[in-house]
């Protein structure tokens, strides 16, 4: 599951993975702000085990990021839903100026899952444009 809107190439990596994509309510152009609470009952009303892009900060194409607030509610029915986690971290440093700050949503849900996935491009945060120079981290569970 995909954020509408998201950045393009989401779409494109998923259907060439040949994976079902679905995007949750994510934006509200209006108001500029995270349409929360049809984010949380669109993951109220998904499938378990469905894994869902999270920006970790400076939503792409947006730059609008859920509140501390919204963070927490979007873990806890992600929780209780049994969703997995994959965040994409490609602006970390863009959001606040501050590298620690702007990764804090990927720390608290870390706290929280078992299970999660988080892709971190340094392309744009440390200068390498066109070096594609990133990572995929997998937390997996000890079981």
């Amino acid at each position: 599951m995909i954020p509408s809107p998201t950045w393009a190439n989401h779409q494109n990596i998923i259907q060439r993975s040949n994976l079902q994509i679905e995007q949750y309510p994510y934006y509200d152009p209006k108001t500029k702000k995270v349409r929360i609470n049809d984010l949380i009952s669109f993951l109220e009303n998904t499938q378990e085990n469905n894994v869902v892009l999270l920006h970790a900060c400076a939503h792409n194409p947006t730059g609008v990021d859920p509140t501390t607030s919204d963070w927490e509610q979007i873990a806890e029915v992600m929780q209780r839903k049994k969703l997995i986690p994959f965040f994409d971290s490609a602006y970390q440093g863009f959001a606040s100026g501050d590298i620690l700050k702007d990764i804090e949503p990927v720390r608290y849900f870390a706290k929280k899952f078992e299970s999660m996935f988080v892709s971190q491009s340094y392309a744009k945060n440390m200068g390498l444009y066109g070096q594609r120079v990133g990572c995929l981290h997998i937390v997996a569970a000890d079981k």
